[in-house]
């Protein structure tokens, strides 16, 4: 499977900003725990490679580079949190010890999870240990981009029974997925529309 910005000779910078930003931010808010600082680090890793777009070899895996930058980043404000809150008097124990999970998290992710093969291999494994019956509503739904109403009338069943089913996928693959959160969103988003582009 190729990438569509694989296939340009110079990274696409407006087509990478609109489809990362959200997705990266999202990604960091998790780990930094704030907005502002979530916004302001993917902002400075989206200009460090508007910066380097001109230069970049492509192809490049895009995921992979941003992730890597973002993640990066967000080891190096909480490993100053961390610090910082180590010198406070009135420090709260609960927070630095979420900050330090957060670090500890990062800086045991592996990289090689962006890789679009990886990512469509762990995905379609956890879809596919879904229930036959759950397992067809949930593709027609988020990869056929069918509505509940339609997969209700072409399988005969209740707009109930797609919304039990389609509760029941989440829950069975947020289990599956649990190594992986919170990029369990993310991961679904994105392996979400590759196959829609490939579809449609």
């Amino acid at each position: 499977m190729n990438k569509v910005i694989k296939e340009e000779k110079h990274i696409d910078f407006e087509q990478t900003y609109i489809m990362y930003f959200s997705k990266m931010k999202y990604f960091a808010r998790e780990y930094v725990l704030s907005d502002e600082d979530a916004e302001n680090i993917v902002q400075d890793v989206f200009l460090e490679l508007w910066e380097k777009k001109e230069i970049l070899a492509l192809p490049v895996n895009i995921i992979a580079y941003l992730f890597t930058a973002i993640k990066n980043r967000c080891i190096d404000l909480l490993r100053h949190r961390i610090v910082a809150k180590d010198t406070e008097d009135k420090m709260q124990a609960e927070y630095r010890l979420t900050l330090q999970m957060k670090y500890y998290s990062l800086e045991a992710f592996d990289n090689e999870l962006f890789e679009e093969e990886n990512i469509e291999q762990v995905l379609s494994k956890a879809i596919d240990s879904l229930p036959e019956k759950c397992r067809e509503i949930f593709i027609k739904n988020k990869i056929e981009g069918k509505k509940q109403k339609d997969i209700a009338a072409e399988l005969n069943i209740s707009v109930n029974t797609v919304e039990s089913q389609m509760g029941i996928a989440y829950k069975k693959l947020k289990s599956e997925l649990k190594d992986y959160f919170p990029l369990f969103i993310f991961l679904f988003y994105l392996w979400f529309w590759i196959k829609k582009t490939i579809f449609f």
